[in-house]
């Protein structure tokens, strides 16, 4: 029989965890480097750029430096992306049945 009532349930139940997962990313965070590890830039899950150390020696050269900094916040993205997809779907195990077609990871793109 179609339980309609638990099939609600069930949904509700899933907001309520994707926005406890979203809501906790900022707890989250990942860091790329560029340069050998001159430039270093921290993001959080909620794609904002929290830190950034920059080694001393570089400041001479603005165009290295900005090239740097470019690069390290972009690899830093690429990476908390890859996170940000294990935590959610971490988080979603055992709520969001494994339904052939249903991509998971499409729920959770902004």
């Amino acid at each position: 029989m179609f339980d309609m009532f638990n099939i609600m349930n069930k949904v509700k139940e899933a907001q309520a965890k994707v926005k406890a997962a979203q809501d906790n990313l900022v707890h989250v965070t990942a860091t790329g480097e560029s340069g050998g590890g001159m430039v270093k830039a921290t993001v959080n899950g909620q794609r904002q750029l929290i830190k950034l150390d920059i080694d001393p020696d570089i400041f001479n050269d603005k165009e290295m430096l900005q090239d740097l900094i470019v690069a390290a916040v972009n690899k830093s993205m690429q990476e908390i992306d890859g996170v940000i997809k294990a935590e959610l779907k971490k988080s979603m195990e055992g709520v969001v049945p494994n339904i052939p077609g249903f991509d998971l990871e499409n729920l959770f793109n902004r």
